[in-house]
């Protein structure tokens, strides 16, 4: 979940202060946004997910990355993506290991100060990553998962809205059934 913040710095600056800052902080081209803390049922859709898809990788060479893991989209632009995947060696953009700039998947759990922002500005961030082949976006209020993938054409994207629904991860040679996603959770019934 981001929270728009003034702080306009440099890449170099950037980097410099997010090592040095308790909280994490996205940024692009130049702004700095802090990155609010999740709520449960957001923690726990990303928990499912991970444990979802981690199981399935057992015997692969692919593997998971939490949200602590900053992904350079670009040269001046950083991002924190609720998941991410890599298969083969993850490719970092500095020795420190801190910038991952291979993702094979990037995966958003939405908030609602955030899902103008991962549907709008992050999708078209993750487009322009060329190893980027899969962007998964799952709702946290309702059954709902978007699922764009890298097609000759351009991006091709399928929404998945049934408990029935398997979301087919290609790019990872797994499945991800959505009663897994939503394991546990209770939605608020609409009012009258």
């Amino acid at each position: 979940m981001a929270i728009e913040t003034p702080v306009r710095l440099t890449v170099e600056e950037y980097l410099a202060w997010e090592e040095t800052n308790f909280e994490k902080h996205e940024y692009i081209d130049g702004e700095v946004r802090c990155m609010a803390g999740a709520k449960g049922t957001h923690n726990r859709i990303m928990s499912n997910t991970n444990t979802a898809i981690g199981r399935q990788l057992d015997d692969s060479d692919c593997f998971l990355l939490s949200s602590e893991m900053r992904v350079q989209a670009a040269e001046t632009r950083f991002v924190y993506p609720d998941l991410s995947a890599v298969c083969g060696e993850g490719e970092y953009a500095r020795d420190n290991e801190m910038e991952l700039v291979n993702p094979l998947l990037v995966i958003e759990v939405t908030s609602p100060s955030t899902m103008h922002i991962d549907r709008g500005e992050k999708m078209d961030l993750y487009f322009d990553v060329p190893s980027i082949q899969a962007y998964l976006i799952i709702d946290q209020h309702r059954v709902c998962a978007e699922l764009s993938i890298r097609a000759n054409a351009g991006w091709q994207t399928t929404s998945y809205e049934d408990l029935d629904d398997i979301v087919p991860l290609e790019a990872l040679n797994c499945n991800l059934p959505m009663t897994q996603v939503y394991r546990g959770i209770q939605f608020q019934a609409p009012p009258d």
